[in-house]
């Protein structure tokens, strides 16, 4: 159990639901056994008397004791109002995931279901399905459990579709992961917490539901009874014997507020289970891995396009021709404003674009890799290990839902084929060398329990966990302070030079790529501008990259003149994508001060 999970039961409200929960379990196993008795023996002598200490809740117009019955009606109150939740929570659930993973017009066609369903009131949707099942104690389960479907498809439709567009969720997709497999390992974890709180509060009312149909006469018929008929048969002389009305309302009342705090409860608990490891790589698969020559380019492009897939059904090209070469140990900066390029032309190198783009291109290699096809599964293996990606944003990228070890593991236990106790060893070296302080305590707690940079070294760790040929670094000191930053390169720097990897690194500001990177390749409209060494900058022709470097400030900068600003027109004053009839490097690029 977590240290989480046992502060959580010693507050109040754990303490509270503990009693409860033991409380209402022991009725509900035990009560038919041990007062079963005493709720159906009669005693006319003793009909309807009041309250004693004989007769807590008094006795009924039989000269049963309430008391006893109420505790006898805990096992089919408590035992319907489970099964119609479970009825509600297992339709809501395979309704919303197959709401989420539908393509656009089937998933909107679901989602206009739902929303007609939900337009009706949910206690009106059971007294109807109540109608076609009978007035039957499992006719009202079915009748409940299904009204609550809509309630839940429309929670776990809305849950699953912010989870599917995190990035975590992206990149199983890219790597192979199936629907269903994505759905269980990565969207119903994250989801999980919000809907356990939702079924527990969904259980409570489902319990008044219950009550309510069975206190109109259409849930559980005579001889059974429920807390709903005992509550009908109490309101008749509630003036004369309040207890008899209140007993079972009483234990409705406590036994929805246990439900309510119970979700409340397990939400603060969180899956930590053990990774299955898939078995060792066979000589077959080790002799079907091409031998790559050390001074080959880790990355190769050649004539590289990408296009996108417009509203319309068009495709819109994003990336218009560009060659790049990244030599191993090479760090290469890709510099440029937003929108010009540079994250998809490192995305499509790296194979990372979804099914909506197209990639073309004369030539795109990763270690001997063609990226323009499908690669085969010894080769995703590889792109596995051999490929780290460092996104802008750690905290949408790192599952929320699993604690930072268990994410540093997966890649050494499902792609390297180590032991458990080896890639913990593995992951602990890893933060290590990312300078995270404790890191076999770090590896047990969840990214939120993290600094920004320190999430941001941690997904530096993580793309140490296979054998990295290629890092790529999309823009990791976004939204950092420059301590942060330093922190972050510094970082960096050191796994490169530990694996001896090549770095991609994506970045606006051409000063901090200047002084971190080898080569610097300038992007504008989806075009590569000029490329020249990260020490000679001073020997940038191109305008645009004169007005990059003239808008960062130095220590000889002006204070009383404002900075020099450029001017928002792509190149030539062209959208991008279009064609040109001039040399690239002679467009302009007005820098306005």
């Amino acid at each position: 159990m977590s240290t989480r999970f046992t502060r959580t039961l010693r507050t109040p409200a754990g303490i509270t639901v503990m009693i409860g929960g033991v409380v209402v379990l022991l009725a509900t196993v035990f009560g038919p056994v041990l007062f079963g008795e005493a709720a159906t023996a009669r005693d006319i002598a003793g009909r309807q008397q009041g309250v004693s200490l004989e007769h807590p809740f008094g006795t009924d117009e039989l000269g049963r004791d309430l008391l006893a019955r109420v505790i006898v009606a805990t096992r089919v109150s408590v035992l319907l109002t489970l099964g119609a939740t479970g009825i509600s929570v297992i339709g809501g659930v395979l309704v919303g995931i197959i709401a989420a993973v539908l393509p656009p017009v089937a998933r909107r066609l679901v989602n206009a279901l739902i929303d007609i369903l939900l337009s009706f009131p949910w206690l009106l949707l059971a007294l109807f399905f109540s109608v076609i099942w009978g007035t039957t104690a499992t006719g009202a389960m079915l009748a409940v459990g299904f009204a609550g479907i809509p309630v839940f498809g429309r929670l776990v439709s809305t849950l699953a579709s912010s989870v599917a567009g995190s990035d975590f969720v992206h990149a199983a997709r890219i790597l192979g992961s199936s629907p269903l497999r994505t759905s269980v390992r990565h969207v119903v974890p994250n989801i999980l917490p919000p809907l356990l709180v939702n079924t527990a509060s969904h259980a409570s009312v489902t319990l008044l539901s219950f009550a309510a149909l069975s206190f109109l006469g259409l849930g559980v018929q005579a001889p059974e009874y429920d807390w709903g008929r005992l509550l009908n048969e109490g309101a008749r002389r509630i003036y004369v014997d309040p207890m008899a009305a209140m007993g079972p309302g009483i234990a409705i009342v406590l036994t929805g507020v246990v439900f309510s705090l119970l979700g409340a409860l397990f939400s603060e608990k969180r899956s930590n289970r053990t990774l299955r490891a898939l078995p060792r790589r066979s000589r077959a698969e080790t002799r079907a891995i091409p031998t790559v020559p050390e001074a080959a380019p880790v990355v190769e492009a050649v004539d590289l396009r990408v296009s996108f897939r417009s509203e319309d059904g068009g495709l819109v090209e994003r990336v218009h021709g560009v060659t790049l070469s990244v030599a191993p140990g090479e760090i290469v900066g890709i510099v440029g404003e937003s929108g010009s390029g540079k994250s998809v032309t490192a995305m499509a190198a790296a194979g990372l674009l979804g099914p909506d783009s197209l990639v073309e291109s004369d030539s795109l290699v990763f270690r001997g890799i063609d990226m323009t096809r499908e690669p085969t599964s010894v080769e995703k293996r590889r792109l596995a290990l051999e490929q780290a990606m460092i996104f802008q944003d750690p905290l949408s990228s790192l599952n929320p839902s699993l604690t930072v070890g268990r994410q540093l593991r997966e890649v050494s236990e499902i792609h390297g084929r180590m032991s458990r106790s080896a890639a913990a060893a593995r992951a602990i070296e890893a933060l290590t060398l990312v300078r995270i302080p404790d890191a076999a305590r770090r590896l047990r707690q969840l990214p939120h329990e993290f600094s920004g940079g320190m999430r941001q070294r941690a997904m530096i760790a993580m793309g140490l966990m296979g054998t990295p040929r290629l890092i790529i670094a999309d823009e990791p000191t976004t939204a950092l302070d420059v301590t942060v930053q330093r922190q972050v390169l510094r970082a960096l720097r050191d796994a490169q030079r530990s694996t001896g990897a090549a770095i991609l690194l994506i970045s606006h500001d051409i000063a901090l790529v200047s002084g971190f990177c080898d080569r610097v390749v300038v992007m504008r409209g989806g075009r590569i501008v000029e490329e020249l060494a990260a020490d000679r900058l001073d020997d940038a022709r191109h305008p645009y990259t004169r007005g990059l470097i003239a808008c960062v400030p130095d220590m000889g900068t002006d204070r009383d003149k404002p900075l020099p600003v450029i001017d928002a027109e792509p190149p030539s004053g062209r959208e991008p994508g279009t064609s040109a009839s001039t040399d690239p490097t002679a467009e302009h690029t007005e820098v306005v001060a």
